[in-house]
């Protein structure tokens, strides 16, 4: 008969990583072996040494509610009972099996399904992190900030080469894409235009239409969701997979402040590459309405550029230049936070990153909501 220490060599492996412990569950684990696991498991984990708890799945055969209950016995942290915990590879049969276990481990009565009461709370508790999710970027903004004005009073502290490098992925590589975006954007407002002022017989006007909504508007946009499509994800995948292989940590170790030297270059690269890009999105975007015009209302480049000369104000085009690179810095900002909120998962990082574009993207539309009050307000 094999011993427990055979068992467990061949049915879990365990490791310790910054206070998480990962358990990754190997073969069976059902009730016809679950008496000499759950032995080597109380010598191995019954320690308590750990805050939190992963449990890897992905080579695991079978499980059953005895061989759940037996993994419960992780939950028994430092400082008492450990009630969250995150899986990898697993079902979500196994994920509710999991959880079930746990809380019958920790001594809570059964989860009752009561659909009402649970969209209910589930409502209340997303809207706690949404609330928590806004109290953390804005600390992380003022940290940030305060990073950056370092940073200006003393250019030395400054990694260039990082900065420039950074530029080139931020903002030459994009270039192409914001190109093409923005003529095709040009091209459907001009399009729109020309059909819904055809009705009244004042065509020319499209011109006018097409400059003050890629000026305005569209060009900071399409410039704003690239960068955080493009951008933004790459800097949560990047300092993700720093913190999951533990370089931020070494970083903290050894005295080097992981504020300035990962996210001060990155939020500088997006602030000097971001009213580059917008300008180049908004002389597409004419470009895409001064060639429909051409084919659809017979309005030449000359007329068309000529009646842009002269009849939209420079303003519409300062409107977009500022609101670009406070864009910009949001979505650096989001990035960096996210992807330094990524814990020991591959789970975690594909959340994060994911929850890392649709902030960004979400913030963007908002702000730009409140610049158009403010402008409005202001008459510019």
């Amino acid at each position: 008969m094999s011993s427990s220490a055979d068992i467990a060599d061949k049915a879990f492996i365990t490791k310790i990583e910054n206070d998480r412990l990962v358990v990754e569950v190997l073969g069976r684990w059902t009730y016809e072996t679950a008496g000499p696991i759950d032995k080597a498991m109380q010598n191995q984990i019954d320690s308590g040494g750990h805050e939190h708890v992963t449990f890897d799945l992905t080579r695991s055969e079978a499980i059953d509610t005895s061989g759940a209950y037996i993994l419960a016995r992780a939950l028994k942290g430092r400082d008492g009972t450990i009630s969250v915990f995150d899986t990898i590879g697993a079902t979500e049969g196994q994920k509710k099996l999991l959880t079930a276990a746990a809380d019958a481990r920790n001594g809570e009565p059964p989860h009752n399904q009561r659909q009402w009461y649970d969209v209910i709370t589930r409502l209340g508790e997303a809207t706690v992190r949404g609330i928590n999710e806004i109290y953390d970027t804005l600390a992380f903004i003022g940290r940030v900030v305060v990073v950056l004005f370092k940073s200006i009073v003393q250019p030395g502290r400054v990694r260039w080469r990082s900065v420039v490098s950074l530029i080139e992925r931020v903002g030459l590589d994009a270039v192409p894409i914001i190109i093409v975006l923005s003529f095709f954007i040009g091209c459907v407002i001009a399009f729109m235009g020309a059909q819904l002022l055809a009705t009244f017989g004042v065509q020319i006007f499209m011109v006018d239409l097409v400059g003050l909504a890629v000026l305005r508007e569209f060009a900071v946009l399409i410039m704003a969701i690239m960068m955080a499509a493009r951008s933004n994800s790459a800097f949560t995948a990047s300092i993700g997979s720093m913190v999951m292989r533990q370089e931020v940590d070494a970083m903290t170790v050894i005295g080097l402040d992981t504020d300035g030297t990962l996210v001060a270059p990155r939020a500088m690269a997006c602030l000097i590459s971001a009213p580059i890009l917008t300008g180049i999105a908004m002389v597409s975007g004419l470009i895409g309405g001064a060639v429909v015009a051409n084919l659809v209302e017979d309005i030449s480049f000359n007329t068309f550029f000529l009646r842009i000369s002269t009849n939209i104000e420079i303003q519409h085009f300062w409107v977009g230049m500022i609101k670009a690179p406070v864009f910009a810095f949001i979505i650096a900002v989001i990035g960096c936070r996210q992807g330094l909120a990524v814990t020991g998962s591959v789970e975690s990082l594909g959340q994060r990153t994911t929850s890392s574009v649709v902030q960004a993207i979400f913030a963007v539309i908002v702000l730009d909501a409140i610049f158009a009050m403010f402008f409005m307000e202001m008459n510019f």
